[in-house]
């Protein structure tokens, strides 16, 4: 059995960084359950999720309380999020027995989004948005708001990780938002998402809690002191940093798949 306070400072860390950059941390716990612990893809993927839920629900509530968000303008998001969760929830029993294709699946979608934050980060290269005094409404089409919220369902279903690698990018590109607004508005669609596909994959039998449950106590911890954290970053940094993390864990999982070929 893992000692328990490895896996609470584990959760801290990746509740700190999910808070911080809008994502569920699941970029962090991912790597801990699969290469430190060693749980099986699939069950990383289960435990995981568990996890980020508890990520994204203190994130986004001071997220709320920082002013950082309007929670009407993403009720689409949110809706949708969760339907696509629950289907594709249901479909991830049948890749869970080839397991190492989550591997695969987790580092091609975090090497995609690594490599357009790092551009976003670096201001000689593309000219930040200057957030610091636009509102708080993400604004756009229904119809975009709904794809988003589709798409962003998929990978919490899916592969277990955080919709924060496609709705923080989404909003900021697609809907021209700012960063910080961006970041508070993900982790309160994905909290849904993270429920949703948390219940199905402990029916299936894909969570293991002795592990879950002090990881789940130090992403709560650190998701709060993580969203205080995002108030006091230029978000050049914070885009950079979610770029730049995200690349190293994209490496791990793709050379963790090539390694069980052979």
């Amino acid at each position: 059995m893992p000692d328990l306070i490895p896996l609470f400072a584990g959760g801290l860390v990746a509740g700190t960084l999910g808070g911080l950059l809008g994502i569920g941390g699941g970029v962090v716990l991912m790597p801990l359950l699969r290469f430190v612990v060693g749980l099986s893809p699939a069950r990383a993927a289960g435990t995981c999720i568990l996890a980020v839920f508890f990520t994204t629900s203190g994130g986004a509530y001071r997220h709320f309380k920082l002013g950082h968000l309007q929670f009407k303008s993403i009720v689409p998001v949110i809706i949708t999020g969760a339907i696509t969760t629950a289907v594709f929830s249901l479909v991830f029993v049948s890749l869970a027995s080839h397991d190492r294709y989550l591997d695969l699946g987790i580092g091609l979608v975090l090497s995609l989004v690594s490599l357009r934050m790092i551009l976003e980060g670096i201001p000689r290269l593309i000219r930040p948005r200057d957030d610091e005094h636009e509102g708080r409404e993400i604004k756009g089409p229904l119809w975009k708001k709904i794809i988003i919220g589709g798409s962003g369902g998929i990978l919490p279903g899916l592969l277990g990780i955080g919709t924060g690698v496609i709705l923080v990018p989404a909003f900021t590109f697609i809907l021209s938002m700012p960063i910080k607004t961006a970041v508070a508005s993900s982790l309160t669609s994905f909290c849904a998402n993270a429920l949703v596909s948390s219940c199905f994959k402990y029916v299936q039998g894909f969570i293991d809690l002795y592990v879950a449950v002090p990881i789940c106590a130090g992403t709560l911890v650190g998701s709060n002191l993580g969203a205080v954290l995002n108030r006091r970053f230029r978000s050049s940094s914070v885009k950079l940093m979610f770029g730049l993390f995200f690349s190293y864990v994209s490496l791990k999982f793709i050379f963790s798949f090539f390694l069980a070929q052979t």
